[in-house]
């Protein structure tokens, strides 16, 4: 209906008819929507609907905490909170605000993101908040007005929401019915999840260990993923070897054989510190559920953190740290000696023998190294090792880097374009990081530049060939032969025993059925001198770590 008169009248009128509205027991959950239809001189027309709270009600009823409070305690939250429609984008809450009120959704999302030192600045995604979820409630709840937003709560697309303002709320909880109803459901709240977290540390699969807890010192917790034989081996009578040093914190290393996913996160529930390696998965969602169970360190027990979400970690406040030489010396003599078995036939000779065949024929011919020219991608620390040792075949050593390397020139070698490499070698070795710029250097674009017949040795990055193309090169004799150490699909199969399993990977079906590949499971860092440097520089970093130093201050951080 429609209210036409002067300003007072109709002003008269709404007071009148809200004063009502709010007194009378039975307008309880109604509310008068009054709208300026227009303005004329001292003539006020406006458009008047009573309708019933409905969106309210409904949005409280089905929010997250709220929908289990009783009638009277809904109805007073009900009567301060305030509908709002903000656009796509709009910035709710910010990261490192005071949380001074809490918000229902009642349609569409928010989302939350974490905010980045990155160059672009480009805000992390984290989750998002759909219909009938609230976020700062237990903030507001706990009247506690120094609490600052763990992120940013930005608006979707044609979201709807209620906002209750902490001070407006604080009120309601001044009612001795209301604080104790609230007292109650927080108590529930509390004994459902402590319960779902006791379980969590006790599960005997993630405490394999036995570790003791009588210890006073200070104790720094480290849950180790994707552990083998020789990680266990390898670190518990070193861990034992410092906690016997008497220093005035211990280390509690405890150990799973899962990798490290978001689903396996959970274990980690409690701890300081995990323990990675090569195939643990350290993506956005996997650093939140870590950082939410008190994580602060990622340490690495390997040089390589491409599957680790850097740019992620730094917004979650984790630190990142790795072994950044372990052994060079072991991965540059790994790759010459897949070169050996590539060239030389080794791997097919030996199978032969075995089984009383002594005879030789074309399918053993290899080629001499010396005089030949070989390429080599990559001389960083392993590169020049690599330099160094093929070198001493007598070739005609190449080398690409963003970065020319001096001694890599006093041995001979010449800095040439990718290109002329691919044009001229007859052996590439790839020792290149896995980077953006990097990945697939090898593909289908490069075997036409390729001499015909190169052997191609990767014991660097899976991601460095692209497998089809390998396969294509190989079976039309471009590619003359491969030495792997990896491969870029080789997750869910290096490290694991599939010997009684099925192999579903066709590309790695095809590379195990071709005798010009050879391929070993990432094993080239796999020497005594390697492991005992990796267990040594872990258990320095975490060390540094104990000690109070937080990401750049660690001498092997990454972030």
């Amino acid at each position: 209906m429609y209210v036409v008169g002067s300003r007072k009248e109709v002003g008269t009128y709404i007071a009148t008819i809200d004063s009502i509205s709010r007194k009378a027991g039975g307008w309880r959950g109604w509310r008068f929507i009054f709208v300026v239809d227009f303005v004329a001189g001292d003539t006020v027309s406006y458009g008047c609907e009573v309708r019933q709270l409905t969106m309210a009600k409904l949005a409280i009823d089905n929010a997250q905490w709220l929908s289990e409070l009783s009638e009277p305690l809904k109805n007073d939250i009900m009567d301060i909170m305030t509908q709002a429609n903000p656009s796509e984008g709009d910035c709710l809450l910010k990261e490192g605000e005071i949380i001074d009120r809490f918000i229902i959704v009642e349609a569409g999302t928010l989302i939350r993101t974490k905010s980045t030192e990155e160059a672009d600045g480009a805000p992390l995604p984290l989750d998002e908040l759909g219909a009938g979820k609230v976020t700062g409630f237990l903030h507001v709840l706990g009247h506690h007005n120094d609490d600052k937003a763990f992120a940013n709560v930005v608006a979707g697309k044609d979201v709807k929401v209620w906002i209750v303002r902490g001070a407006e709320f604080q009120t309601i909880t001044e009612n001795p019915k209301h604080a104790n109803e609230l007292l109650n459901m927080l108590t529930r709240l509390l004994r459902k999840t402590s319960k779902i977290v006791r379980a969590t540390l006790r599960s005997p699969d993630i405490r394999a260990d036995g570790a003791s807890r009588e210890e006073t010192r200070r104790t720094i917790k480290i849950m180790c993923y994707d552990t083998t034989s020789w990680v266990r081996e390898n670190f518990e009578p070193q861990v034992q070897k410092f906690n016997n040093e008497g220093t005035d914190f211990k280390l509690q290393m405890d150990y799973t054989s899962d990798r490290l996913e978001m689903k396996t996160a959970k274990y980690a529930a409690g701890y300081d510190a995990v323990c990675l390696f090569v195939n643990d998965t350290a993506d956005t969602d996997t650093l939140w559920v870590l950082s939410m169970g008190g994580v602060k360190l990622i340490a690495m027990r390997c040089a390589g953190f491409d599957r680790v979400d850097t740019k992620a970690a730094k917004a979650f406040g984790l630190t990142v740290t790795r072994v950044p030489a372990y052994s060079p010396y072991a991965v540059a003599e790994h790759a010459i000696s897949l070169l050996m078995a590539v060239n030389r036939k080794t791997h097919i000779a030996s199978v032969r023998v075995k089984m009383s065949n002594f005879s030789l024929d074309s399918g053993l011919l290899g080629m001499d190294i010396h005089g030949k020219t070989v390429a080599v991608m990559g001389t960083g620390k392993i590169g020049q090792i690599l330099c160094k040792i093929i070198s001493g075949f007598g070739v005609n050593l190449l080398a690409y880097d963003v970065f020319e390397n001096d001694e890599v020139k006093s041995l001979g070698g010449k800095y040439v374009s990718k290109e002329e490499i691919y044009k001229q070698s007859d052996i590439i070795f790839l020792m290149m990081p896995l980077l953006q710029a990097t990945r697939h250097t090898i593909n289908e674009d490069v075997l036409p530049m390729l001499k015909k017949g190169v052997i191609i040795i990767n014991t660097s990055r899976g991601g460095l060939i692209d497998t089809n193309a390998l396969i294509s090169g190989l079976h039309s004799g471009i590619i003359g032969g491969c030495g792997l150490d990896v491969y870029e699909n080789e997750g869910e199969y290096f490290f694991q025993d599939y010997s009684s399993k099925s192999i579903k990977d066709e590309r790695l079906i095809a590379m195990l059925g071709n005798n010009r590949i050879v391929l070993t499971a990432h094993q080239a860092f796999f020497t005594k001198e390697a492991i005992d440097k990796i267990v040594s520089t872990t258990i320095e970093n975490l060390t540094n770590f104990a000690s109070g130093l937080r990401g750049n201050e660690l001498p092997n951080s990454v972030c």
